[in-house]
């Protein structure tokens, strides 16, 4: 793995974020369990979509990549011959949404099914996984730590309790399975909701495809069977958990122009435009693009439970506010690729950040600018990389950026686009 040597300077221009990875896992998920063909249009192959498309190839689906779009061909197609009951395996790389939207439509169909990974992907939790297996006598084996999970026999529909205070990851998997098994079901949240945007966009994705759920207020998903997902052509919106790294330049001095982000969008991570905008930053809406500016910026309190894919960057943004933020409700963040709430507790304190670590969260008292002339490291994390980028153009002197190859999970072309910029770097040799 590579390193970077990033020059303090300023962004400035135009971007097109690229498309959005929640809503690409979902499209493609419902475009393979599809009855026809579907292009889905607007996509970047990153890491955790390639997984995706691989595990769908897996189930039965035969996806195309054409340089304008993806073809998919849906596994219920009239004229596509499958056999459903055999042997499968299901390599997720290092996402944990392949992982849990995969696990419960692997089982709506007969046959064994092993799932592997890599990285931190095995320390995930499935726990409520394995209480459906449980309970439904689905047969599972797996191991302590890292993933590599077998299982075999049929999901069975009926009453799914599910708390609400873990992953929504769990709940969408479900959602996206129950509606293909013969009889009706219906997903109880036994605790409060969290990561609400996430289900928006499931469920807006299903419904795109044809598939029916009542939504009672969150606490209650009531799922026909015998339901047919309904093949389309369909455009992935941009990202706002890759549009947040730009606006958060934005906010600490840069001036970038962001295309491609919907105005109305579902995702859970727009909440970046109202977090900054307490923050003091205005956000500048036009007819294709978005930027923020700033005069001072102040401090905030951040609830991370609906958006933690954006805090390490926002802990950027604090890092330079006057003032004290508290960041709460994030717990979660400790079992993404690496433990985000230790990762950029260190890194950013590197820099010159003043940042108290807490179990479910941070404290973050403002300071001028970042010193730099240090090393940091991106913990092979994709968002813990670009956030300690955006980091740098408010340095005093160059950082060092280990193992930055990682943003290849989320967005290939990161640095190509930060260099289009501006950004300045220097491929690093550590002398090893």
């Amino acid at each position: 793995m590579g390193s970077l040597k990033l020059y303090p300077k300023n962004l400035k221009g135009e971007v097109k974020i690229p498309p959005s990875k929640s809503m690409a896992h979902r499209a493609l998920i419902c475009a393979a369990l599809g009855d026809s063909v579907s292009k889905i249009t607007n996509i970047d192959l990153s890491d955790d979509i390639i997984a995706t498309i691989d595990a769908m190839r897996s189930i039965g689906a035969i996806i195309n990549n054409n340089s304008e779009y993806i073809e998919v061909k849906g596994i219920n197609s009239k004229d596509l011959s499958l056999d459903r009951d055999y042997e499968r395996v299901i390599d997720c790389n290092e996402s944990g949404s392949t992982l849990r939207f995969l696990i419960p439509i692997a089982l709506a169909f007969e046959g064994v099914t092993r799932f592997v990974g890599r990285g931190n992907l095995g320390k995930r939790p499935l726990n409520t996984y394995y209480e459906i297996f449980d309970a439904q006598k689905i047969e599972y084996k797996y191991k302590e730590d890292i993933l590599d999970l077998v299982t075999s026999g049929q999901l069975k529909s009926g009453e799914f309790e599910v708390k609400g205070n873990i992953s929504s990851q769990f709940i969408t998997g479900l959602l996206f399975a129950l509606p293909l098994l013969q009889g009706n079901s219906k997903i109880i949240i036994t605790t409060e909701l969290e990561s609400k945007g996430y289900i928006d966009l499931t469920l807006s994705a299903m419904k795109d495809f044809g598939i029916k759920i009542i939504n009672k207020d969150y606490k209650e998903f009531i799922i026909k069977g015998n339901q047919n997902y309904k093949s389309k052509d369909y455009r992935v919106e941009g990202d706002y958990s890759q549009g947040a790294f730009f606006l958060s330049a934005d906010a600490i001095g840069a001036d970038v122009n962001i295309l491609d982000l919907k105005e109305d969008s579902l995702q859970g991570d727009k909440e970046v435009i109202d977090i900054l905008t307490r923050m003091g930053v205005s956000i500048i809406k036009e007819e294709k693009h978005t930027k923020g500016k700033v005069q001072v910026l102040k401090s905030t309190l951040i609830d991370a439970s609906q958006c933690p894919d954006i805090i390490p960057v926002l802990a950027v943004v604090a890092a330079l506010s006057e003032g004290r933020t508290e960041i709460i409700n994030a717990g979660r963040l400790r079992i993404k690729e690496c433990d985000r709430l230790n990762a950029v507790t260190l890194e950013l304190n590197k820099l010159g950040a003043k940042i108290e670590e807490k179990p479910e969260g941070l404290i973050i008292d403002g300071v001028k600018e970042f010193n730099g002339g240090v090393n940091v490291w991106s913990h092979k994390d994709h968002r813990i990389a670009m956030s300690l980028a955006i980091a740098s153009i408010k340095c005093k002197e160059p950082i060092i950026l280990e193992e930055y190859e990682c943003v290849s999970k989320s967005y290939p072309h990161f640095f190509e686009d930060f260099k289009m910029l501006g950004g300045s770097f220097d491929e690093w040799s550590m002398g090893k």
